[in-house]
C-alpha cells in the first residue's frame, strides 16, 4: 500500500504545470469596418477561383514550386518540426542496449599455472540514462513551447505563401499594364507619324505653314519618347515577375487583358474578430505568444528540485549458453536542488516574462496591421471603382473632342494646335484608364490577401 501511495504521488506531481493560464489578448481595433459590404468570403475562395487568368495561374504554380524564398520557408517548417520532435523526446526515457564480447590470451610464461590460457567474457545490458522525472512540468513546458514554435512556423509559411501568390499577381498585372500602355503608345506613334506626313504634304501644297508641321513633328517625337520609356518599364516589370516565378518558359498559356482578368471584386469583410483569426500572420503571432507563455512555465519549474534517474540491467558470462543464468542491476536517482546561482534562475524567469510581454505587443501590432490593411483595401476598392467609372467617361469625352477638332481643322475652322491639344488629352486619358484599372485590380488582390484568402485547399 505504501508503494502504491508513493507511485500515485509521483504521478500526480508529474502532472504539475507552472505554465500561466493562456488568455488571448483583446484585439486593439474597432469592432466593425466601414464599407464592408460584399457577397463572398475570401476564406471560401481558392486562389484559382480568385484569379482565373490561365497564364496567371500557371505563373503562380511555377512560383510556388520554384521560388527560392518559398523553399526556405518550407525548410523552416521542417526545421521547427524536427526541433519539436527532439524536445518532445525528452519527455520519454531513453533506453540503450549494449552487447559485447571480449577475448584475451595469456601466454604460458605469464600464467600462474604455467600453461597458456584464453579468457572470454560476454556482456549484455539495457540502460536508462539520466531520465528526468518531470515532477514540476519543466520538460513538458519546453515541449509545449517547441510545439507552439512549430505551429508558428507553419502559419508563417502559409503567410509567406499567400504573400508570394499576391506578389506574383501584382507583378503580372504590372506587366499587363506596361504592355497595354506600350501598345497604346505604339499605336499613337503610328497615328502621329501619319499625321505628320499628311501635314508635310499640306505644307508643300501651300495649305498650311511651318508652325503646324513643327507642332506635328513635336507630337511625334514625344510619342516616340513615350514608347521608349514604356518599353523600359515593361522590361523591368517582366524581370521582376521572372525573379518571383523562378523559372522561364516559352509555352506559357495565353493571358487576358486587364479588362478581362475577372479577379474577384465582391468580397465582404465581415466581422473583424472572425476575419483576423483566419489570417496566417495573426495565427503565427499568437502561436509565438503561446510559446513565450509556455517558457514561463519552464522558467518557474527551474526553482524546484530536478530528479533524474539512471538505471541498468545487465548479464555477464564466460559462455554465451550461460549468459542469462545470472544478472545484475543498478539504479541511481539523483536530486539536484538549486541553492545559489547568482540570481541566474530568477533572471531566466524575468527574461521569460519580458519575452511574453514582447510577444503580446507583437501580437497586438500584427492585429492592428491586419485591420489597417483590410480597411485600406475596402477604401481603395470603393474609391478606385468610382474613379475608373469617371475616367472611362473622360476618355469617351476626349475621343469625341479629338474627332471634332480634326473635323474643324480639315474645314479650316481651327488651327492644328487645337488638334494637338486634343490628341494629348486623349492619350493621357487612355493611359489613365489603364493605370486606374490596374490599380483597382491590385486593390482587389490585396483585399483578398488581407481577408485571409488562399488558405487550405487553395490549390498547390
Amino acid at each position: 500500500m505504501r508503494n502504491l501511495t508513493t507511485l500515485a504521488t509521483c504521478m500526480a506531481l508529474a502532472g504539475c504545470s507552472y505554465i500561466p493560464l493562456y488568455q488571448r489578448p483583446e484585439a486593439p481595433v474597432a469592432s466593425q469596418w466601414s464599407q464592408a459590404e460584399g457577397q463572398r468570403r475570401a476564406a471560401d475562395l481558392t486562389w484559382r477561383q480568385a484569379f482565373p487568368d490561365p497564364r496567371l495561374q500557371a505563373l503562380i504554380e511555377a512560383a510556388l514550386d520554384n521560388n527560392r524564398d518559398m523553399r526556405i520557408a518550407v525548410a523552416r517548417v521542417a526545421e521547427a518540426r524536427a526541433i519539436y520532435g527532439i524536445q518532445k523526446a525528452d519527455t520519454l526515457p531513453t533506453l540503450n542496449l549494449g552487447a559485447s564480447h571480449a577475448a584475451a590470451r595469456v601466454p604460458a610464461d605469464l600464467s600462474t599455472t604455467g600453461r597458456a590460457s584464453t579468457m572470454r567474457r560476454n556482456d549484455l545490458n539495457v540502460a536508462l540514462s539520466a531520465f528526468e522525472l518531470d515532477f514540476w512540468g519543466r520538460v513538458a513546458s519546453l515541449s509545449e513551447a517547441a510545439r507552439a514554435s512549430y505551429l508558428a512556423s507553419e502559419e508563417a509559411q502559409r503567410a509567406f505563401r499567400l504573400s508570394l501568390i499576391t506578389n506574383v499577381v501584382d507583378a503580372y498585372l504590372a506587366v499587363k499594364e506596361a504592355e497595354e500602355r506600350l501598345t497604346l503608345a505604339q499605336t499613337t506613334l503610328s497615328t502621329r507619324a501619319e499625321t505628320r506626313t499628311m501635314i508635310d504634304k499640306r505644307r508643300e501644297a501651300g495649305l498650311t505653314g511651318d508652325l503646324d508641321y513643327l507642332a506635328a513633328d513635336s507630337s511625334y517625337q514625344t510619342a516616340q519618347a513615350d514608347v521608349a520609356n514604356l518599353a523600359r518599364q515593361r522590361a523591368l516589370a517582366q524581370n521582376f515577375l521572372d525573379a518571383l516565378v523562378g523559372v522561364q518558359k516559352a509555352d506559357w498559356p495565353a493571358g487576358r487583358a486587364l479588362a478581362e482578368q475577372g479577379i474577384v471584386n465582391d468580397l465582404g469583410a465581415g466581422v473583424p474578430s472572425d476575419v483576423l483569426i483566419r489570417r496566417p500572420d495573426v495565427l503565427a503571432a499568437e502561436e509565438r505568444l503561446k510559446a513565450a507563455n509556455a517558457n514561463i512555465g519552464a522558467a518557474r519549474a527551474a526553482f524546484f528540485p530536478r530528479i533524474s534517474l539512471t538505471a541498468a540491467l545487465g548479464f555477464a558470462s564466460r559462455d554465451l549458453a550461460n549468459l542469462f543464468d545470472g544478472g545484475a542491476w543498478s539504479y541511481q536517482p539523483v536530486l539536484t536542488l538549486p541553492l545559489f546561482d547568482g540570481g541566474r534562475t530568477q533572471a531566466n524567469l524575468d527574461l521569460a516574462q519580458v519575452r511574453k510581454n514582447i510577444a503580446v505587443a507583437e501580437y497586438e501590432k500584427t492585429i492592428q496591421q491586419a485591420f489597417r490593411e483590410v480597411a485600406d483595401g475596402l477604401a481603395a476598392r470603393a474609391a478606385l471603382s468610382e474613379q475608373l467609372s469617371a475616367q472611362v467617361r473622360l476618355e469617351a469625352t476626349q475621343s469625341k473632342r479629338l474627332m471634332l477638332a480634326e473635323a474643324r481643322y480639315r474645314e479650316g475652322l481651327s488651327s492644328y494646335l487645337d488638334v494637338l491639344d486634343a490628341q494629348r488629352e486623349l492619350f493621357a486619358a487612355q493611359q489613365g484608364t489603364i493605370q486606374i484599372r490596374r490599380a483597382l485590380l491590385s486593390a482587389n488582390v490585396q483585399l483578398y490577401a488581407a481577408l485571409g484568402g488562399g488558405g487550405e485547399g487553395a490549390g498547390t
